[in-house]
């Protein structure tokens, strides 16, 4: 018996050891790291733009939520936008094969000869042979980037505008050009190759707003975020934008998980792989409409136009498809770059976009204008476009909302297509004032679901405040690092006097780091030793009647949200730190919910105290802001000003200018 038992135990012990050694499947998983660089260009001396500052910080914000190390920075000029870029891969290649590398850039781009091109705000571009000079070509750090054994990388373009820098010579095409990306990588524009977004007055655009809307959804793969961005884009400018993009990453990527507490989807997975696999001929118009749009290749917009070419919606289609074939009729020439194929492309297309481009190839191979009688066309991807699609192409800038056109407004998308947008994502309120030069704007802060979190593989940033800090079951917690008061005789608006707080390391801790290139610009322009770059005079998003000073990381209205996964024990209106992240060095105070009293210097709030003010002695440093509570549940103010919690079920005495934070009764 006794040896019975013991051949037993021998048999169950190894089972016994592989059971506890068994890694959790979430575990196993090597850590991801995520890093973006974000910039917005706004602050153009010619033809400024009103959102593209606002939409970057809107990015880096949603983007820090989402588990990545974000650098932003706004209105760069040409050598601090090159050095950051520099940075950023250096970071790129120090961080790891685990890494997902993600680069948004909001402002001017333009295309010249098959390569696109971002503007510094500082560019001096007038004609084009200004713009290889002036401007940074993408393809350059796209390449750089491809080469780095990362997980995965994400360029996104929010920059296909009308430009406003060459009126007279030779012109280039509108908008962006078609590319391919590398493998291992996604690139995106905000409008189709060889389009342009429509002018918007603000405070964000439609295509950044979109783009946090749909990596805050969760639980959504890679490329279904930008596919139901498409939508949205569309839907909400009428059909005037059309986003594309296309990649070639094999490697499954979800910006956020969806928790088993998450609403049940409008329709099944079933249903909607069942509609989305039919043919578009088999569709009614508004599904095959959505269809071909969330497809996004020319065979389903020309599938469209064959099953209903006399709905209102064919030539808004026909406008999509003349584009889409010049753009890629365009990429097959400049690819083969000879002088027969220029000749095709200007066989093809005798006023297209690119007839420039080809012509200045030709030059350029000392290839006459003309070709020889002898010439033979080379083979393209498409077939030439038919005489109706010519009208589209044969203008200096295509814009889906042309009037001539008289295209009629897309249908809404079926909600198996596109959901609707969260109530609160509808109209977002304009930022903070922006503090310093360089600094993003912080826009206010919308919480993340409560069922919505980074998945549990993501290797959480260093001093990621957001990331740590989305959900709260009273407030939003966010750091409060007061700027030290400006030495006498110096203003508190943006300007040399006041650099050091703004672009000194994490100048605002609730958004995105700043990049270093962009400290030591500051640095140079405080020491008078560069010039100052014209977003020290053009605040395209600061807002009227505010007052000057007005912190930048101060949420008046931040909206209260749950937290999902709460530890126990843990007190009400605090967060824990996310599993595997190290305590916030920094003290944590709490902000007002939305009906709560303003926060002095605040947009609608009292002015600010100023230094040397009760609660912030002479020399502008900040009291602490942490003490003991008195009583269980209740946390007094260290100064005046301060937030004071209340215990559960109280109402702590109001005073002038404290906003309040009550916790939830029990």
């Amino acid at each position: 018996m006794r040896g019975t038992l013991r051949i037993f135990i021998c048999l169950l012990l190894p089972i016994a050891v592989l059971a506890a050694g068994a890694p959790d499947p979430a575990r196993a998983q090597q850590q991801e790291k995520r890093i973006a660089l974000v910039v917005g260009n706004g602050a153009y001396a010619k033809s400024p733009l009103a959102t593209t500052a606002n939409d970057a910080g809107l990015i880096a914000q949603t983007l820090q939520a989402a588990g990545f190390d974000v650098v932003g920075a706004r209105d760069l000029d040409g050598d601090t936008l090159r050095k950051s870029f520099r940075d950023f891969i250096q970071k790129a290649q120090a961080s790891g094969p685990g890494t997902v590398a993600m680069v948004y850039l909001a402002g001017y781009g333009v295309q010249l000869a098959g390569e696109n091109y971002f503007i510094p705000v500082d560019s001096n571009i007038t004609r084009d042979t200004d713009i290889p000079t002036e401007a940074l070509r993408i393809s350059d750090y796209a390449r750089q980037l491809a080469a780095i054994p990362l997980k995965a990388n994400i360029v996104v373009l929010d920059a296909a505008r009308a430009q406003p820098f060459i009126e007279g010579g030779q012109p280039i095409a509108s908008g962006l050009a078609l590319v391919e990306p590398d493998p291992n990588m996604l690139i995106a524009f905000n409008a189709a190759p060889g389009t342009v977004a429509p002018q918007e007055p603000g405070p964000y655009g439609i295509y950044a707003q979109s783009l946090a809307e749909m990596i805050r959804t969760g639980g959504l793969p890679l490329p279904e975020v930008f596919d139901r961005v498409r939508l949205r884009v569309n839907e909400a400018s009428k059909g005037a934008q059309v986003p594309w993009n296309e990649q070639k990453i094999s490697t499954p990527f979800s910006f956020f998980d969806r928790g088993p507490d998450a609403p049940p989807p409008e329709a099944s997975a079933a249903q909607v792989a069942a509609i989305r696999s039919k043919p578009i001929r088999d569709l009614g118009v508004q599904d095959a409409y959505a269809a071909a749009l969330e497809r996004d290749t020319l065979p389903a917009y020309e599938e469209f136009l064959a099953a209903y070419p006399n709905d209102p919606m064919s030539k808004r289609v026909m406008a999509i498809v003349a584009a889409r074939r010049e753009a890629i009729t365009w990429r097959r020439t400049y690819r083969t770059d000879t002088p027969e194929a220029y000749w095709s492309y200007l066989r093809r297309y005798p006023r297209g976009p690119h007839a420039g481009d080809a012509r200045r190839r030709l030059a350029i191979l000392t290839a006459p204008a003309e070709p020889p009688p002898t010439f033979a066309m080379i083979d393209y991807d498409v077939p030439p476009p038919p005489p109706e699609e010519v009208v589209y192409v044969d203008r200096p800038v295509l814009y889906f909302s042309d009037p001539d056109f008289g295209f009629a407004p897309p249908p809404p998308p079926p909600v198996y297509y596109l959901p609707p947008p969260p109530p609160d994502f509808v109209v977002l309120e304009p930022p903070l004032p922006v503090v310093g030069l360089f600094v993003l704007p912080q826009p206010i802060f919308v919480p993340i679901p409560v069922f919505v979190s980074p998945p549990v593989y993501v290797a959480p940033p260093p001093n990621n405040i957001i990331y740590n800090n989305i959900h709260n079951t009273t407030v939003i917690n966010t750091v409060i690092n007061r700027p030290p008061a400006p030495a006498a005789g110096v203003g508190a608006g943006a300007g040399p006097g006041n650099l050091a707080p703004a672009v000194a390391g994490r100048a605002n801790p609730a958004g995105a780091a700043v990049p270093q290139a962009v400290t030591q610009r500051a640095a140079l322009i405080q020491q008078g030793k560069a010039p100052m770059p014209p977003s020290a005079t053009i605040q395209p998003t600061a807002r009227p009647a505010t007052p000057p000073g007005t912190p930048a990381n101060v949420a008046p209205n931040a909206r209260p949200s749950a937290l999902p996964g709460a530890l126990p024990g843990t007190p009400p209106g605090t967060t824990p730190n996310a599993p595997g992240t190290a305590p916030n060095a920094a003290p944590q105070t709490k902000l007002p919910a939305a009906n709560t009293l303003p926060v002095p210097g605040s947009h609608g709030g009292p002015p600010a105290p100023p230094a040397g003010a009760a609660g912030t002695p002479p020399g502008g440093k900040p009291l602490p802001t942490a003490t003991a509570p008195t009583a269980p549940g209740v946390t007094p103010p260290a100064h005046p000003g301060a937030p004071t919690t209340a215990a559960p079920g109280t109402t702590p005495p109001p005073h002038p200018g404290a906003p309040t934070a009550v916790a939830p009764t029990t």
